[in-house]
């Protein structure tokens, strides 16, 4: 079962994304009713860059959504969390805010971003001690590009009703989503009276960080989740004149909450 808190989850504490809403498990494996359907809806908030690169922050709701069990007439039960192994799918949600010029002097002359909103799909392995995955989104408004992560995770037990996941993330991104928030063209370098030198971008790896999320089972269909991520801009954003501007470090932390529907339809 994966959900996203992401922007910011993964999904969804997977999430906790990216808001890069990133994608991790949010309800538990282990009691799951004997139902067709098993679905965890949430809300959660997240407070992260306001864009790639920035040092100001933003916070932000993301919407929590994990499917336990999933049943299709003439298929069965193809998804069925209560096996804890094996390949998973979930959806994937992002959130960027604008960025203007006007509340960046250091950014004088560049061009200003709308807000945009990234909807995709992620996919990935996972047994009872880790997963890997990966996801793509598309941004819609902001940017057009496509952007996305690949990530793995040790999972842990601390004690009971706590689920920890920790581990790193590679962030890749397309030429057109580099272009939009590191890019500098040659009118923007003369518009800011040369303070930000012309640079070109290529699609390719942006970031790499790591990610922990705590999850705590309050009741057995109320589940509490707690996440922190940590990405270090490399390559073409990294030397960009914009996150020069800006900080190649980006944090950001989120909290969530979802409650277990379960139901038979057939």
């Amino acid at each position: 079962m994966i959900s996203v808190f992401k922007p910011l989850a993964l999904a969804v504490l997977t999430g906790f994304a990216a808001t890069s809403v990133s994608a991790q498990d949010v309800s538990s494996e282990t009691q799951l009713p004997q139902k067709q359907y098993v679905i965890d809806l949430g809300i959660g908030g997240i407070l992260k860059p306001k864009y790639a690169s920035s040092d100001s922050y933003l916070f932000a709701p993301f919407p929590i959504i994990s499917v336990g069990r999933f049943y299709v007439p003439g298929a069965g039960q193809v998804v069925d969390g209560r096996v804890r192994s094996g390949i998973f799918f979930f959806p994937s949600f992002g959130f960027v805010g604008e960025r203007s010029s006007k509340d960046n002097k250091d950014l004088t002359g560049t061009k200003d971003v709308d807000w945009a909103l990234e909807l995709g799909l992620g996919a990935g392995y996972r047994s009872e001690r880790f997963r890997v995955f990966a996801e793509v989104r598309q941004g819609i408004n902001g940017h057009t590009g496509q952007v996305g992560q690949l990530g793995l995770d040790g999972i842990f037990y601390p004690a009971e009703r706590f689920e920890l996941s920790i581990g790193p993330r590679a962030g890749f991104a397309s030429g057109e989503y580099m272009d939009t928030y590191f890019g500098v063209t040659s009118a923007e370098s003369a518009a800011s009276g040369g303070k930000l030198a012309t640079h070109k971008t290529n699609a390719g790896f942006k970031s790499v960080g790591m990610a922990a999320r705590v999850s705590y089972d309050w009741t057995e269909k109320t589940r509490l989740h707690l996440q922190a991520d940590y990405d270090r801009l490399i390559g073409d954003a990294a030397d960009s004149p914009i996150t020069d501007q800006g900080s190649e470090n980006q944090f950001s932390i989120g909290v969530g909450v979802s409650y277990k529907f379960s139901f038979d339809l057939f």
